[in-house]
């Protein structure tokens, strides 16, 4: 498991790129759009979301210590290659954590609050959700236990691969070299995936590696002439922490009451978010159809 000492330098270099960013851009030295009470809402959402896992991590590590007594395998943490196939694991399941979270409406509900600013700089990057480790959204890592990685080891390559995502959350980085563009999740590559354009909904899960969302049809590059227009497709405004922590559960909840059927309350809940029984919805599937029949 990650140290406290360690978490703490995370913390505390996460500040200073913030302040940073937001200076040179105030500077007009790089492109950095800043707001005060959306960077404070952010760093809100941050500190209630390490208060819930504070509270909730001996849950998640519970549940992975009971998964490895079933393991197959004794995987040694010391092992050079251990991290290195973990690393490529650890990121498989995350690109399906996240593209389940963006699918299916009971983790969106979790996850939403990432997507609400309508801005997008580093300090998007600390608007993390209060809820999802309460839902399980730690639970596709459960495998890895069974195969036999230690669950400190697992906890702490899910930290680092966090921590390499903090970055991406910028406009300064336009594009890097075409290789790393093509291997690596990047700053224009995020930039895509916080996008509410029709060309952009639900496209590039990755957390470091490309590879999932090339092979899998989920890869969209950053188009010049269709910049990203930040935030939801039906945007909350506002800088309520509470409000962004649970809007999207309130609103799941009036829609189980208007249910009519176990269908619905199905569709509801564990359908894609703007599911409606009549296939009426703005999903993002009909929201995509649509823009490519103008396009």
């Amino acid at each position: 498991m990650i140290k406290p000492t360690l978490l703490q330098a995370f913390l505390i270099a996460r500040i200073a790129a913030v302040a940073l960013e937001a200076s040179l851009g105030a500077a007009g030295v790089i492109r950095a759009r800043y707001r005060l009470w959306d960077t404070l809402a952010s760093f809100a959402m941050r500190v209630g979301n390490v208060m819930v896992n504070i509270a909730m991590n001996g849950l998640m590590f519970a549940g992975l210590v009971a998964a490895s007594h079933w393991k197959l395998a004794v995987i040694p943490t010391s092992a050079a290659w251990a991290w290195a196939l973990l690393f490529v694991l650890d990121d498989f399941t995350y690109y399906w954590f996240h593209r389940i979270s963006h699918r299916c409406r009971f983790w969106w509900a979790a996850h939403v609050n990432h997507h609400s600013s309508r801005e997008y700089n580093l300090s998007t990057a600390v608007r993390q959700p209060w809820t999802g480790v309460v839902v399980g959204t730690w639970m596709p890592w459960i495998w890895l236990a069974w195969l036999g990685f230690p669950p400190e080891m697992i906890l702490a390559q899910q930290g680092f691969n966090l921590f390499y995502q903090f970055w991406l959350h910028t406009e300064a980085v336009r594009r890097l070299p075409r290789w790393v563009e093509y291997l690596l999740n990047t700053p224009s590559h995020h930039r895509v995936h916080h996008g509410s354009n029709p060309r952009y909904l639900d496209r590039n899960y990755a957390g470091v590696l490309m590879v999932w969302d090339r092979a899998f049809g989920t890869f969209e590059a950053e188009c010049d002439d269709d910049r990203p227009d930040y935030g939801l497709v039906r945007n909350i405004e506002t800088y309520n922490p509470l409000r962004i922590a649970f809007h999207e559960w309130l609103s799941m909840g009036h829609d189980l009451a208007q249910a009519r059927s176990l269908r619905e309350v199905v569709g509801v809940v564990f359908g894609p978010p703007g599911w409606r029984a009549d296939g009426q919805g703005e999903t993002t599937d009909a929201i995509r159809a649509a823009w490519a029949t103008r396009a």
